[in-house]
């Protein structure tokens, strides 16, 4: 059974690149962002892993942590950094899950048998601190991932939980913002909105990014 947005992200113990983990337990109070790649050694995975690396100043920012996920052991996890460490000139600070007998890979649906009968496809998960989904993108393998897409979506979601607001197509942190459909009485949008909205049509209304 595949998982959907608003789902309890499912918990599990596995070994990886820096020893034993309980997922929930070591995601504590952060945003986390779990993500899969096929195989270590492997050319796009390498490029990806080292964005996810460079990108720590930009998670640690918004409270989330980083962890990835492959079927090959913690052993070959622990080899492969080094390689990505050299070549992408970095520093991988956050643990890959050895997933050897798929378990992880099961629960989140990350093998696609139409693509691959034994290899994760690279599949992105977003996680908030209540353990709850709240993005899923899945790439075929050929294809590397746009971690600028994940940030800026981490954005939308910390804003829009903090808000009564939704995020128009492209919106990147600082832009307009677009008041629910939801919120009609006139009063509750002077009090929620103070800085006015324009209105192009009755039902798209923008109004400026409240101050986070």
């Amino acid at each position: 059974m595949s998982l959907r947005l608003g789902d309890t992200a499912p918990d599990f113990e596995q070994d990886s690149s820096i020893g034993k983990i309980k997922f929930h337990e070591w995601a504590g109070d952060s945003w986390v962002v779990l993500f899969s790649h096929p195989a270590d050694f492997t050319p796009v995975c390498t490029t990806e892993l080292g964005l996810t690396a460079k990108l720590k100043p930009e998670f640690d920012k918004r409270n989330v942590k980083a962890i990835a996920l492959s079927v090959d052991g913690a052993e070959a996890h622990k080899q492969w950094i080094k390689d990505i460490e050299d070549t992408q000139k970095t520093v991988v600070g956050f643990p890959i899950v050895a997933d050897t007998d798929k378990k992880v890979a099961g629960l989140y649906d990350m093998i696609h048998p139409n693509q691959s009968e034994t290899a994760t496809v690279r599949s992105l998960f977003v996680v908030d601190p209540k353990k709850k989904v709240r993005l899923i993108i899945t790439y075929p393998m050929s294809t590397g991932r746009n971690f600028d897409e994940v940030l800026r979506v981490i954005d939308a979601l910390q804003l829009t939980d903090g808000y009564t607001v939704a995020t128009p197509g492209n919106w990147k942190d600082g832009d307009d913002v677009i008041i629910p459909l939801s919120v009609k009485d006139e009063e509750v949008i002077k009090q929620k909105y103070p800085k006015g909205y324009t209105s192009p049509r009755p039902y798209l209304r923008i109004t400026p990014q409240p101050n986070k």
